[in-house]
């Protein structure tokens, strides 16, 4: 310890001393040895760069090799003309476990389309391809203008279904078209739409396969419009557009299933759409109080506007007293009033003979359930509603069960079921059939 302790206070060794000779030794070989140590440390890391380096440099000769080829370039950024269209909108709402068709009742088609002209001109193509149906997100494509998107950009905004429901979409998902169309076959929803940040899906279409090359053209993919899916419960409270004559009277607008107004009107009879709108064409008054205050004009105006677009069939009622034919629509509108054997299909009757008329409407109304069914066509307006003016719509219908009286009236011409012109005379002082 004293050799080494004198040797390193030797500020001023002799180089030709042993000890000068020897620490030199350990010196070198001390540098040798931090050298190779910090060389093994580094070496792992500076592969690395070296790797990331040769990477970057490879992408970016890579891309200026793209650029530069004019025919790699044109086929990249060339927008395509063909797409997918579904043909017709969607039918709204929309439930789970209902089938999706379109606003018309009947089944969605999709069809090839292209734009490369004014419009859109359905098209084909030589060979078969394969169609996939998919659930997007309500918000796909950003902006409702926007018609051009990226595959990419379409298979990100694709829905799938929450975890441990069934998949979202059910039914017949993948078709062959042939010809540019194909028909979409029968597809529901498992699931709302409320647990998705926009709350509505849309349905896409778009090309899995094209003949044997996925790649050889680009067809934009179908997208129907944004919508909500409810669940199935929602539906057992649906109104219909339109109602049907049979359909319950809460199905109408302002009318709640289990609300106040369906209440007062079964506890008075009515039960039906045709029950409302035969009470309402006969005495509006009646059924207005039988509602109460709680109905506004407003609210009352929206019902029976509704309930005016029923689909009323090809019936008509017939009503038959001692003197009198009355030819009725399923809502006890007049078609036809035939009394004392006179034809009254004029446009001007007197408030009496009026009255009367309806007086003899009410009395049918009364005897409902008694009037014979006939066939006919109820679409025009009817003669007599609610003290409008009786316009002879229904010349013939069932002119062999009522007598046809030809009689004359001043600058009116009518036709009856022979379709030869009468003129009918003006009624003077009291109608002979009052």
């Amino acid at each position: 310890m004293a050799t080494a302790k004198r040797f390193l206070d030797n500020t001023n060794p002799d180089p030709n001393q042993p000890n000068y000779k020897r620490m030199s030794v350990i010196k070198e070989a001390v540098k040798a040895n931090f050298l190779e140590n910090v060389s093994s440390a580094l070496e792992p890391m500076l592969r690395r760069v070296v790797v990331e380096e040769v990477e970057k440099g490879l992408r970016r000769y890579s891309c200026r090799s793209l650029t530069r080829s004019p025919s790699l370039r044109i086929k990249a950024l060339e927008p395509s003309n063909l797409r997918l269209i579904f043909n017709k909108k969607l039918s709204k709402p929309i439930f789970t476990s209902s089938k999706v068709v379109a606003a018309d009742g009947q089944s969605l088609q999709i069809l090839l389309v292209d734009t490369s002209g004014e419009g859109m001109v359905p098209t084909t193509l030589p060979y078969p391809i394969k169609v996939e149906l998919v659930v997007l997100d309500g918000d796909f494509p950003s902006g409702e203008t926007e018609t051009n998107w990226s595959r990419e950009e379409f298979d990100k905004r694709v829905v799938k279904e929450r975890t441990g429901k069934r998949p979202l979409l059910t039914g017949e998902l993948n078709f062959t078209m042939r010809e540019g169309v194909v028909p979409v076959g029968e597809i529901e929803f498992t699931d709302n739409s409320s647990w998705i940040r926009s709350r509505k899906f849309r349905i896409g279409a778009k090309v899995v396969q094209i003949g044997n090359n996925q790649t050889t053209v680009r067809i934009i993919e179908a997208v129907t419009e944004s919508f909500v899916v409810k669940d199935h419960r929602g539906e057992l409270y649906k109104k219909h557009y339109p109602p049907a004559l049979g359909d319950e009277v809460w199905r109408l607008e302002k009318i709640g299933k289990d609300g106040t107004f369906r209440k007062k009107l079964s506890s008075k009879g009515i039960n039906t759409v045709q029950d409302f709108l035969k009470l309402a064409t006969i005495d509006t008054q009646q059924i207005r109080t039988i509602l109460g205050t709680g109905m506004s004009d407003k609210m009352w105006e929206v019902t029976y506007k509704h309930a005016k677009t029923c689909e009323m069939g090809s019936k008509l009622f017939m009503a038959r007293g001692s003197n009198y034919v009355l030819i009725l629509t399923p809502i006890c509108e007049v078609v036809r009033a035939v009394i004392d054997g006179q034809i009254y299909p004029t446009y001007d009757l007197t408030g009496i003979q009026k009255a009367y008329i309806q007086n003899l409407v009410k009395e049918a109304y009364a005897n409902w359930s008694s009037l014979e069914e006939v066939d006919g066509l109820v679409n025009e307006p009817a003669l007599l509603t609610q003290g409008e003016p009786m316009v002879d719509q229904y010349p013939n219908v069932h002119q062999q069960q009522q007598p046809m009286i030809r009689s004359y009236q001043r600058n009116t011409i009518l036709t009856d079921a022979s379709e030869q012109l009468i003129e009918y005379n003006d009624w003077t002082g009291n109608p002979n059939y009052i």
